[in-house]
C-alpha cells in the first residue's frame, strides 16, 4: 500500500514560508529565569489567530524547549497560525544537572502561558515583523505529553495542591480551544507507584470542568507504562472524562511520538511516520481553524480525506 497523505497534502496546501525567531526574552520577575519564547509565524496576512504550544518532558535536551516541536510549529504557521513557544521552568535545557528527574512545574507552566497573553504588546515589539498582525480575540492552547496536561489546566480542568490541598483553578477565558496530544488521564488507580510518588499532581486531576472545546488526540499503542496501568486508553480520559463539546481522534498504530511530532528524526520517537506526524499536524490545524472561525469547514475537509477508507490515519468520535 502507497501512503500518499502528504504528498497529497503539498498539492492541496502548497508550502508557505514562515518565520521563526528565538528567543524573544520577556522580563519575569519573580520567576527563577526571564521567560524565553519562541514565535513562529507566516510572512504574510494579517489577523492571525495565535496558538500556545506547551512541550513535553522528553528525553532529548532540547525539544523541552522553544526548540522542539517544529513539525507543528511549522506547519500550524503555514496554514496561517501564529504559534508561540515558551521554555518551561522544567525544560531539560534549564537543569544544572539534565541527567536529574525532573520536577514538572505544573502550576507555572501554565502561568507561562497566561503571562504571553498578558505581554504580547511585547513579543510584537520584539519582534517586528509580527506588530499589528495578531488576533488577540482568537487564542487556543495545544501541548504534548506534559504539554497536554498544561493546556487541560488552561481549558478548565482542575486539581488539588498537594502542597495544601486547595483547588487550583488555572483556566484563561481568553483561550477558547484546545489541542491535548498524547496528554495524561485520570488519576487514581490509573497511577503507576512511580507516578503516584513523584507526580502526585496527578492523583487528584478532574476533567469534569474542562469546558472548553478541545481536539483530544492519542495513539492506540501508547501504553505509556511508567505513568499509568490503564494502557493506551488512558490517553483518552479528557475526552471521555469532560463535557461536550469536544472530539476524539485515535491515531492507528501510533505511540507516545505519534509519528515524531516533538521534532525532526529525534531518537525518542519510536513510532517515526513522517505521514502520520503530517496528518496529525494537517487535522489539529483543520480543527483549530474550524473551532476559532464558526461554519469554517477545514476540520469536515481534513477529517473527510484522512481518517476514512483504507488509508485512514484513525478514527474520530466527538460529542
Amino acid at each position: 500500500m502507497t501512503d500518499t497523505t502528504a504528498t497529497t497534502d503539498v498539492a492541496v496546501h502548497p508550502p508557505v514560508p514562515v518565520l521563526s525567531v528565538a528567543p524573544v526574552v520577556l522580563p519575569s520577575p519573580g520567576r527563577a529565569v526571564d521567560l524565553q519564547v519562541r514565535v513562529t509565524a507566516p510572512l504574510a496576512g494579517d489577523d492571525l489567530p495565535i496558538v500556545l504550544l506547551s512541550h513535553g518532558l522528553g528525553f532529548s535536551h532540547h525539544l523541552s524547549s522553544l526548540n522542539g516541536y517544529a513539525p507543528l510549529a511549522h506547519d500550524w504557521a503555514a496554514r496561517g497560525f501564529a504559534v508561540l513557544q515558551p521554555t518551561h521552568l522544567d525544560s531539560r535545557t534549564l537543569r544544572r544537572d539534565p541527567d536529574t528527574p525532573a520536577v514538572p512545574h505544573w502550576r507555572t507552566r501554565a502561568e507561562d502561558m497566561t503571562y504571553l497573553l498578558d505581554h504580547l504588546d511585547l513579543i510584537e515589539a520584539a519582534v517586528p515583523a509580527l506588530a499589528g498582525r495578531l488576533d488577540r480575540s482568537r487564542v487556543a492552547v495545544a501541548g504534548h505529553s506534559m504539554g497536554g496536561h498544561t493546556a487541560s489546566l488552561l481549558l478548565g480542568a482542575r486539581l488539588t495542591d498537594p502542597a495544601d490541598g486547595s483547588t487550583v483553578d488555572l483556566a484563561d477565558p481568553r483561550i477558547t480551544a484546545g489541542v491535548l496530544l498524547a496528554a495524561p488521564g485520570r488519576g487514581g488507580d490509573a497511577l503507576t507507584a512511580f507516578t503516584t510518588e513523584h507526580y502526585s499532581f496527578f492523583l487528584t486531576t478532574d476533567f469534569s470542568t474542562m469546558t472548553t472545546p478541545a481536539l483530544v488526540i492519542a495513539g492506540d499503542k501508547d501504553a505509556s507504562t511508567h505513568l499509568t496501568v490503564s494502557g493506551p486508553d488512558w490517553h483518552t480520559d479528557p475526552y471521555h472524562l469532560a463535557p461536550a463539546p469536544k472530539t476524539l481522534l485515535t491515531l492507528t498504530d501510533a505511540e507516545h511520538g505519534l509519528g515524531g511530532i516533538s521534532g525532526y528524526d529525534v531518537a525518542e520517537t519510536t513510532d517515526e511516520n513522517p505521514a502520520r506526524a503530517t496528518a496529525v499536524a494537517r487535522l489539529s490545524a483543520a480543527w483549530l481553524r474550524s473551532a476559532l472561525y464558526a461554519g469554517d469547514p477545514a476540520w469536515d475537509t481534513a477529517r473527510d480525506a484522512l481518517t476514512a477508507g483504507p488509508d485512514a490515519v484513525g478514527a474520530v468520535t466527538s460529542k
